[in-house]
């Protein structure tokens, strides 16, 4: 597996970017009511399974609430206690609008969050495939995932939160990031996001998922920042446009993998693809991508800073230019976890290190490595000239080098 390229078999999951962070909110908790719940079952010790949540138009929504049930339940779970938020409490003297989320410099809402982030995002439309965008400008800059507009032949419609619609063409893609830029035509005075820095995010912030899931524009959803930093690999079931989970399809699936990538159980389902993660302050913190096809509320969402670097690049010359370390790796087989070298490219960053076929590379920049995907994932996240520590095995001997990423050719 190159280290550069899309992981080629289906093996694991799909497993990185200020000041003072906002401070975490949360909802009132509430006492349980009735008898204790059983135990849960223990964990299985399949992989876990992910899907891009990219939605067919035509046929897809009985396949998706049957693969998906699971979390079409939580998301109802979550847009029924949103809805029932606004009911005054059981007392005469006072009322609960909303569970307030908290920040540093004010105290917003759902409700408040949700009103100020919805105009920001779109429902986008393709000749075979549905999902989501974010407003980048008032003039019609729309960023989205590659695989909302991937093979949709240029054929897109933008449907506006006001129910306006428009034109739209592509500005650039990048299958590499699973992001693309799009421009809606004939627009202006748009409702551009509010950017937050993802690089701040903590473990149990609050967040919003806003977006189409199942062609319902305007859909929010919320959560928790279940975890940071994962490494994901996805399949969207071979380009047909239909939904198979990673690893069930019967046909052979283009994979994408990314690292640094935010988990969230604020449920995210096909159509969310390409919409808006926002913070307790309304910020857009991610791209929600991703899906599990076995877990409960299980999503991910490309990290805003990552977002940021590339949709820049995509809209000033209508390409990115993608990080090299010039290695080929496979998952570690003994008892130590790391990603193998295999094979490393004569002139590369990972040769002027000083990296040879058989080192165990252990940890790349801040992030432990668990596997292959790990390394392909990470250099999918680093810029050209950053300086990335790495951390290997050679003859049962911890060493640290530094590479210095280079663009790849």
């Amino acid at each position: 597996m190159d280290a550069n390229d899309p992981r080629e078999q289906a093996a694991g999951g799909w497993t990185q970017f200020g000041d003072t962070p906002p401070s975490v909110g949360g909802f009132p908790k509430k006492e349980p009511v009735g008898p204790a719940l059983p135990p849960p079952p223990p964990p299985s010790s399949r992989k876990p399974v992910f899907a891009l949540s990219r939605k067919a138009i035509a046929g897809l929504a009985l396949a998706a609430v049957t693969a998906l049930g699971a979390s079409a339940l939580g998301g109802g779970a979550v847009g029924a206690y949103l809805a029932g938020a606004d009911r005054p409490a059981p007392v005469a003297t006072a009322s609960v609008a909303s569970p307030a989320f908290r920040t540093v410099a004010d105290q917003l809402t759902v409700a408040e969050v949700a009103a100020k982030v919805q105009p920001s995002v779109v429902m986008i439309q393709g000749q075979s495939a549905e999902g989501s965008g974010v407003v980048l400008s008032e003039d019609g800059l729309i960023l989205t995932n590659n695989h909302v507009v991937d093979g949709q032949g240029g054929a897109l419609t933008v449907k506006f939160n006001d129910g306006r619609t428009a034109k739209a063409k592509v500005v650039g893609t990048d299958p590499a990031t699973d992001l693309a830029v799009i421009r809606a035509e004939g627009v202006s005075g748009l409702a551009k996001a509010t950017l937050g820095d993802s690089d701040q995010l903590k473990v149990g912030d609050d967040v919003l998922a806003v977006g189409s899931p199942l062609g319902l524009d305007g859909t929010v959803t919320a959560g928790i920042v279940s975890a940071l930093d994962r490494t994901v690999t996805a399949g969207d079931g071979g380009g047909g446009g239909q939904q198979f989970p990673w690893g069930q399809q019967q046909q052979q699936s283009r994979t994408t993998t990314l690292g640094g990538m935010i988990q969230t159980d604020a449920a995210i389902n096909p159509g969310n693809s390409g919409g808006a993660l926002v913070n307790a302050a309304g910020e857009l913190i991610g791209i929600n991508s991703a899906v599990s096809a076995q877990g409960v509320n299980l999503g991910f969402a490309i990290p805003v800073n990552t977002a940021k670097q590339v949709s820049e690049q995509l809209i000033s010359k209508g390409k990115v230019s993608h990080a090299f370390l010039g290695v080929s790796v496979t998952d570690a087989t003994g008892d130590v976890p790391g990603a193998l070298i295999r094979q490393v490219t004569e002139g590369s960053p990972a040769a002027k290190a000083g990296l040879k076929q058989g080192d165990l590379i252990t940890r790349i920049g801040n992030t432990p490595v668990a596997g292959g995907d790990t390394v392909v994932g990470q250099v999918r996240g680093f810029t050209v000239g950053q300086q990335v520590r790495i951390t290997y095995l050679r003859d049962g001997k911890e060493n640290v080098v530094t590479a210095t990423m280079q663009e790849q050719k």
